[in-house]
């Protein structure tokens, strides 16, 4: 599972999630990529299942960059305790996905099969993804 090595502060507000992605919104590494259309939280696990749905369709063909980290920790109180004596301890690490955000980059496959391993990935996603191509740029010398 994904999770920071150390951090400074073990409990973190929960913040908020408005507004689309400014930073890693567009397709850095790979020729194809995986787009959330929805701002959610998305846990370690879920990263981990996305993860492995690729590459056992591309069956280890290609590379799979993962864009997005869990560097937030979310923390629960135990079942049954009575209100006030502190926050509880951290149970998950979470990313956080605003709209726009390039989740999974991919290339050295065909558009079909990245398209296929992206819906599978997708579907371990608590949120509506979409698949997208690395436009080629034209040179501004040639007009």
């Amino acid at each position: 599972m994904l999770m920071p090595k150390r951090v400074k502060r073990r409990r973190v507000h929960r913040g908020r999630m408005t507004g689309a992605a400014h930073k890693g919104n567009k397709i850095a590494y790979g020729e194809y990529a995986l787009v959330a259309l929805e701002p959610a939280w998305v846990k370690s696990n879920q990263i981990e299942a996305a993860r492995i749905a690729m590459t056992r369709f591309i069956k280890r063909g290609g590379k799979v960059w993962i864009n997005i980290f869990p560097h937030k920790p979310i923390t629960k109180k135990p079942a049954e305790v009575r209100m006030g004596s502190g926050k509880g301890s951290v149970e998950y690490w979470v990313a956080v996905v605003k709209p726009g955000r390039v989740l999974f980059e991919m290339s050295g496959v065909d558009e079909a099969i990245a398209r296929e391993a992206m819906r599978l990935a997708g579907n371990k996603l608590p949120i509506k993804t979409k698949f997208v191509k690395k436009e080629t740029e034209v040179n501004a010398d040639e007009n």
